[in-house]
């Protein structure tokens, strides 16, 4: 029996978030990297984004809603909504979850129920929440090889993400197996958001050009406002622009031979 959309879009964001925890793994062995590896790994991660968000999610999303609407206006307006939308939400997300970056401190509402290591955790989780619903709203509006390509590109940046997350826990004193615990838990809210976006989109196509707008704003705005400046805080911005531009060529050949 063939598999539902929002069965595909799960397992897909699953297999995505999954690859957080298997990135995570030479922590287990004794593996570090050093600073300015960790911030070519997470400057990758921001390029596939950031591609993705173009290519695989806002493109997509204006060509149907231009064709649900037959107007090239209503849908240039839909995208830009859609993106806004996806910005205000994560951004809102950042305002009333307290939360912590490895490099910026503590943000949001001040919190003194939450262990530091919580804080990390709900700060990754933020991160990582767009990425599943990309890859579930993907699938949700059917189109089974964009969806696939999206999954891939969001899975290869999660594994540099996974390690340099778990460096980063190390470096403040986890032992490694609780370090690789909690990166492997940041990847686990894809799959949730996953299904929630396949679900979302194969209730009614109209919500498509939404839902991959959303998800690319949401996105645009965790690059912009939390992956980048922690890459450029070392002095390693050649470095880090270097593994985004590398991130966005590979997710750019990946969505344009195989999308």
């Amino acid at each position: 029996m063939a598999l539902s959309i929002v069965a595909q879009g799960f397992i897909a964001s699953l297999a995505a978030g999954s690859l957080t925890a298997i990135g995570a793994l030479p922590v287990l062995f004794g593996h570090t990297i050093s600073s300015r590896l960790s911030d070519v790994l997470l400057g990758f991660a921001a390029g596939v984004m950031l591609a993705a968000s173009f290519l695989s999610l806002i493109i997509p999303g204006v060509e149907a809603a231009q064709i649900q609407s037959g107007s090239r206006m209503t849908a240039a307006a839909v995208a830009v909504v859609g993106v806004a939308l996806g910005i205000a939400f994560v951004a809102l997300l950042n305002e009333v979850i307290p939360h912590e970056h490895f490099v910026r401190g503590r943000q949001g509402p001040e919190s003194e129920l939450l262990s530091k290591i919580w804080l990390f955790v709900l700060a990754i989780t933020i991160h990582n929440l767009p990425e599943g619903l990309a890859v579930g709203v993907g699938f949700g509006g059917g189109d089974i090889r964009q969806g696939t390509t999206l999954a891939i590109g969001i899975g290869l940046q999660n594994a540099p993400e996974g390690l340099a997350v778990a460096v980063a826990l190390r470096s403040i004193g986890y032992d490694r197996l609780r370090a690789v615990a909690v990166a492997a838990l940041t990847g686990m809210v894809e799959p949730v958001s996953g299904l929630l976006g396949a679900y979302a989109v194969s209730l009614s196509q109209a919500i498509l050009p939404w839902g991959l707008t959303f998800a690319a704003g949401a996105m645009l705005y965790v690059i912009s406002h939390e992956i980048i400046p922690e890459t450029h805080h070392h002095g390693h911005e050649n470095e880090a622009t270097a593994g985004l531009s590398i991130g966005l060529m590979i997710m750019m050949f990946l969505d344009v031979a195989f999308g």
